[in-house]
């Protein structure tokens, strides 16, 4: 092991010009470190991630003596796409995105290095530099697709096996039982795990790349294909047990073990093709840099710690500009167009949107032309100020809940409706209850809801996640705030057709004074807050 001492002045230099650097970017970025390992510690999904620090030093320590070879010398060039990722964190934060804040944050840290040692050190250590990524807990936007693959899976296999199936949205029925495939069955947690440890391996066990992209791409898919057998294999067992087997948490059990038996079979099929290793690369030492004085050494840590503390300044400015004021929605008035307001009546349904800075439920009645009543409930969910834990597009804002069986989301989609003097841009959905709700006596019990909804960004419309947060982050960069808003209507369903037909109608009547309800709470709050 080497000693101080026993380092060149170049190196004597640049590690602690190196680890003032890296501390600076975890200080300065102090919030989104924290809330990224509080992810790790209270998600299954991204436990693996506590270990991928340790791995990552590891692994550029077992390079310590190629590294030592070389010597170290800034290059601002690295200085851009650290330059890149403050900005990328400063868009994360303009839309509250966990997910965008924590990747420009490892960004920050991977670019430092070759910035402050440059290239030729960075090259050999560019595997463990990369490997942090996996340290950022993204990629739960996959979990709903994986959860419509699997129950895609298992039914075609089911009926396949001469076994009748009944499917409805997520849910499903066999003769022996009901099941659901819900986000404990997605297996997201197989799929980063496996990835991970995937990619680990074929970076220490092969030195082709073409091999290594060909394991990285095997454990990728194989955990998908494996969850979708274990769903199956699990319904099965129920099926043929009576429902005394895999029907509890000991399914989740099994899926570990079985997870456990397909990566241990990966493995040792890598290892059967594995590279053998190599002989001891040969050192190949560069000149030792000359000893620049403190300062000249400095200037370039200083300028890229200037380029770091860019972001948190600027927010804080941004914030300061923007301001914050209540939020007050007022009730339309939409018996212009025949629709009474029906006051004592409450929604049969709400959307789980949490913590909205304001928000408004009511239900309206009108006797359409054929003499029969037409019945709307209509949802706001209203967010200003938002924050991590107040926001417009989030993860854990949802038209239903898995563990919530109140209401089950059987179909979604998108489309438009034309306006006399624009289109509104929707997404729908039909919803499948259980017991009798509002309107719904002569359906039995499981009533039926259409929903429609759209998002209102200060005045612009969409039905799109992404388009709704850049919206906003656009109108926070001109000084208007980040007022916006959800907008849901829904009717229980009567016969086919005829409920999407009176949610037109009722948005078509009343869309003017919807938008004028939500303009008018924004302006008031833009308007107190200039005249401050």
């Amino acid at each position: 092991m080497r000693g101080w001492t026993s380092l060149s002045p170049a190196w004597r230099q640049a590690l602690p010009a190196l680890a003032f650097a890296l501390l600076a970017v975890l200080l300065l970025y102090r919030e989104t470190a924290v809330a990224m390992v509080m992810i790790w510690h209270r998600s299954e999904t991204y436990a693996h991630a506590f270990v991928v620090p340790p791995i990552a030093m590891w692994l550029i320590w077992r390079k310590r003596d190629l590294l030592f070879a070389l010597s170290p010398k800034p290059s601002l060039w690295f200085a851009a796409p650290v330059l890149g990722f403050v900005a990328l964190w400063f868009l994360g934060e303009l839309v509250s995105a966990n997910s965008i804040t924590q990747l420009a944050l490892v960004g920050m840290l991977v670019f430092v290095v070759p910035t402050v040692l440059g290239w030729p050190l960075a090259r050999v250590i560019a595997f463990p530099l990369g490997f942090l990524f996996f340290a950022v807990p993204i990629g739960e936007f996959m979990t709903p697709y994986l959860m419509e693959w699997t129950a895609d899976f298992t039914v075609t296999a089911l009926r396949i096996s001469g076994i009748p199936v009944y499917r409805e949205g997520q849910d499903f029925v066999i003769p022996s039982g009901n099941w659901s495939v819900v986000e404990a069955c997605s297996g997201i947690r197989y799929l980063m795990a496996s990835v991970m440890v995937g990619t680990l391996f074929a970076y220490l066990n092969f030195h082709s790349l073409k091999k290594r992209w060909v394991f990285v791409a095997v454990s990728f898919l194989l955990p998908v294909l494996a969850n979708w057998f274990r769903a199956y294999f699990i319904v099965m067992l129920g099926h043929y047990s009576g429902n005394k087997l895999a029907v509890g948490a000991d399914h989740l059990v099994y899926g570990w073990v079985f997870f456990g038996i397909i990566m241990l079979a990966m493995f040792m099929v890598g290892a059967r093709w594995s590279d053998p290793e190599p002989e001891s690369e040969a050192i190949v030492r560069t000149p030792a840099a000359e000893s620049l004085p403190l300062l000249a050494q400095a200037w370039p840590i200083l300028a890229l710690l200037s380029l770091l503390g860019l972001a948190p300044v600027a927010l804080q400015q941004l914030d300061a500009r923007n301001g914050k004021a209540p939020v007050q929605l007022s009730l339309p008035d939409l018996a212009r167009q025949g629709w009474e307001l029906e006051s004592a009546v409450n929604p049969p349904w709400l959307p789980s949107y949490s913590n909205a800075s304001a928000d408004l439920q009511a239900s309206w009645r009108k006797i359409g032309a054929d003499g029969k009543p037409r019945q709307v409930a209509l949802y706001v969910a209203y967010y200003r100020d938002q924050s991590y834990s107040s926001k417009l597009i989030s993860s854990n804002n949802e038209l239903t809940r898995s563990q919530d069986r109140d209401w089950v989301s059987v179909k979604q989609g998108r489309g438009e409706l034309a306006l006399q003097e624009m289109t509104l841009p929707l997404r729908w959905a039909e919803l499948r209850g259980h017991g009798p709700v509002l309107g719904s006596a002569d359906l039995g019990f499981e009533p039926r809801l259409t929903v429609k909804y759209l998002f209102w960004v200060d005045g612009q419309l969409t039905s799109s996640d992404a388009k709704a947060k850049l919206y906003g982050a656009f109108k926070q960069l001109k000084g208007r705030g980040d007022d916006a808003a959800a907008v849901f209507v829904s009717a229980v369903q009567a016969q086919e057709g005829e409920t999407e037909a009176i949610l037109d109608e009722f948005l078509r009547d009343n869309w003017a004074d919807l938008a004028k309800m939500l303009s008018e709470a924004r302006e008031s709050a833009h308007n107190g807050l200039a005249a401050r």
